[in-house]
């Protein structure tokens, strides 16, 4: 019986398109002026120092305004970067620059999965206050309260079996009473491998019975009982 619902964000609970083309630009755009402004805040300075350690020598700060930029330009998931991407992500939201896109059928589903006691969890490339940004300001109001934890790349790479089994250890159920949602055939292998249940949210495409991990075209079709 499952018990918790691990999900995804980008491609799952939110379109690909809002974070390629209305986050991920916005980040970009702001970037150098945001460091520039907010490098001797304590937050800044240690995300600096830690894009620092990543590249083994002291960055400037034009020249760790450069690196940043080319991480963002390689989509190299560091997580420095993904923080210091939350953190100007935080500005646009408070400004009212955008509000954080969440599918109605993801929304209505976490709900309803919330009321009937399931444990609801976050796990995503974006750093844990991104995510908390994106769900607190969503076209549906704030949806954190929905959610028990968090979980971003501090916790493991996505792709890694021994991530789930991490998150497995802190939400302390087994992993069979776990099913993880994404759009990303190696992160459900991943979770497989760590013994989670899986679904593959195929938005877009067309459902493939035989696919390796059972698919759904949305959280509408999703039957936790069934898992």
């Amino acid at each position: 019986m499952i018990k918790a619902v691990v999900t995804d964000i980008e491609g799952t609970t939110s379109s690909l398109s809002f974070v390629k083309d209305v986050l991920f630009p916005y980040a970009r755009a702001h970037l150098a002026d945001f460091v520039r402004s907010h490098e001797q805040d304590p937050e800044v300075k240690t995300l600096l120092t830690d894009m620092a350690g990543i590249t083994g020598t002291a960055l400037t700060t034009d020249q760790a305004i450069t690196q940043a930029l080319a991480w963002i330009d390689e989509d190299n998931k560091v997580t420095p970067l993904k923080s210091l991407q939350g953190l100007i992500w935080a500005a646009g939201y408070r400004q009212g620059d955008f509000n954080g896109h969440i599918y109605q059928d993801a929304a209505e589903n976490l709900k309803a999965w919330k009321a009937r006691g399931l444990d609801l969890y976050v796990y995503s490339s974006g750093s844990v206050y991104a995510q908390k940004l994106l769900f607190a300001h969503s076209e549906y109001g704030d949806m954190t309260p929905l959610f028990s934890g968090y979980f971003d790349t501090h916790i493991g790479p996505k792709r890694e079996a021994a991530s789930y089994a991490a998150i497995a250890a802190q939400i302390a159920l087994p992993a069979a009473q776990i099913v993880f949602l994404s759009d990303i055939k190696e992160e459900l292998d991943a979770a497989r491998a760590a013994g989670l249940a899986t679904l593959w949210l195929n938005r877009d495409g067309i459902l493939v019975a035989e696919a390796e991990h059972r698919q759904v075209g949305s959280f509408d079709a999703i039957d936790l009982d069934r898992l």
